[in-house]
């Protein structure tokens, strides 16, 4: 009898999953876990002004939601509203190009997602030393030893708390980002508010970016910069792979991503323009001082505190939606033979793939070592590659099946398509280009991203006569 209880609750099956209603994310749950999933507030996009400059930064954050995040969106609505499948891009690759490719995209994926989950509890720590000045890296991004195992054990526990909610299924991971979105949201109305009305700002912020331009500076190119922006705008498709546990997901996918894109563009222009009025110095815009300083600079510590609370908020909330969607890839690729047999064990009550799910925090709690910045840029090169991927299936599902059915379609036929492409896959070759030509550029990113995109062809080769 006990064998049988534990065979309801995790089970092995070669079905996507399949739960009732009230188990799926809704329509505001789902604009949560995106919101979450893609931005989280305007935590993060701190270094991007001491790496362009004010002027160039408020270029950035208004041009990339128009060449990334909104050809981006508009491919997942089409794809997603079509295929609304347990593994979302993945099962888009190889489904339009074949197993090879769709292998490729599975585990690039796999692989930058690794990377992205460890930033948030990374994020987490910076905030935290706000707090805790203790733990706060030096001008160079370093610490000693004891710091950094105080920094690394914190995020870990922090991943840990993720691993707990997850475990409860993508209903509890829904609530949680749906009541945090308005946590984080709140400080930063309330500081735009201060800073561009009580305070009278605004004019001052033009001139700021207006100063910005004329003193001619040129350092559009920095990767880092270029890098963050683009991380910041970055996750639209993620969103895709848990499309089972969505209720009437062909019609809400469109829906809420239509609602995400302008929160997300008002959540880092407005504080942005509030932020810069007040100090544009390289030493507050950091990952280590950043919106808490920024505040304190511009009402008192009162302001301060409260920003830096919802930053605590917005990095754990970021990591709890992100590790949703990171663990349903292996899970999905599992069940097509790709990946190891253990991944594909989900718990029949929730639709949670358990040991997936672990998989997902081990790897993250290694990557926390490294630093913001360094995780960003290996991050959004391995996005781009498999964002590339997407785009050449929405094209290829276009035309090698005309005929199936599209709740949602991007209007005017190959043009359309062609010009929706374009744009973000210009902005991939950009960053492809600066990761090797830009004096910022770290040749060990160079070479782990290639070997990291090698080693799918290599999983292929050797795991296609077990897949079918």
């Amino acid at each position: 009898m006990q064998a049988d209880t534990t065979a309801q609750k995790t089970v092995v099956t070669t079905h996507p999953v399949r739960l009732p209603r009230s188990l799926r994310l809704n329509f505001l749950a789902l604009v949560g876990v995106i919101f979450f999933t893609v931005s989280g507030g305007a935590y993060g996009l701190e270094p991007l002004v001491s790496a362009v400059g004010a002027g160039w930064a408020v270029v950035l954050v208004i041009a990339t939601p128009v060449l990334w995040s909104l050809p981006i969106a508009l491919m997942v609505s089409e794809l997603s509203s079509t295929m609304p499948e347990e593994g979302g891009y993945y099962v888009w690759v190889r489904r339009a190009i074949g197993d090879f490719w769709g292998v490729q995209e599975g585990w690039w994926t796999i692989c930058f997602t690794a990377v992205d989950m460890a930033i948030y509890p990374v994020l987490f720590v910076n905030y935290l030393a706000y707090f805790f000045p203790r733990l706060s890296l030096d001008e160079n991004g370093s610490s000693t030893w004891s710091v950094f195992f105080a920094r690394w054990a914190i995020a870990v526990l922090l991943i840990a708390v993720g691993l707990l909610i997850n475990w409860r299924g993508a209903k509890a991971v829904g609530r949680n980002a749906t009541a945090n979105m308005w946590l984080v949201l709140a400080p930063f109305i309330l500081l735009t508010v201060v800073g561009l009305l009580w305070k009278s700002s605004t004019s001052a912020a033009f001139n700021v970016i207006r100063n910005d331009f004329a003193n001619h500076r040129s350092s559009t190119l920095l990767l880092l910069g270029l890098s963050t922006v683009i991380w910041n705008y970055s996750g639209w498709d993620n969103v895709s792979t848990f499309a089972a546990e969505v209720n009437d997901a062909r019609r809400n996918y469109p829906r809420a991503l239509i609602v995400s894109l302008p929160l997300t563009i008002l959540a880092y222009l407005l504080p942005l323009l509030a932020g810069i009025a007040i100090t544009t110095d390289p030493a507050v815009w950091n990952e280590d001082a950043g919106w808490p300083v920024i505040g304190q600079l511009m009402a008192g510590q009162w302001l301060g505190v409260i920003i830096a609370v919802a930053a605590l908020i917005s990095a754990w909330s970021l990591f709890n939606s992100q590790l949703l969607y990171v663990s349903r890839l292996p899970y999905a690729m599992a069940l097509d033979g790709w990946l190891p047999s253990p991944l594909k064990r989900v718990s029949k009550r929730t639709g949670v793939p358990h040991v997936a799910l672990i998989a997902s925090c081990v790897v993250s709690a290694i990557f926390t070592a490294f630093s913001f910045g360094k995780l960003v840029i290996i991050d959004v090169l391995l996005y781009s590659a498999a964002l590339t991927l997407e785009f050449v299936a929405l094209i290829a599902l276009r035309l090698k099946k005309p005929e199936m059915q599209r709740h949602f379609r991007i209007k005017g036929g190959l043009v359309g398509l062609a010009l929706v492409t374009l744009a973000p896959i210009s902005c991939a070759i950009l960053v492809a280009i600066a990761s090797v030509t830009d004096e910022s550029a770290d040749k060990w990113q160079v070479r782990l991203v290639p070997f990291l995109m090698l080693t799918g062809v290599l999983l292929y080769y050797l795991r296609r006569r077990r897949a079918g």
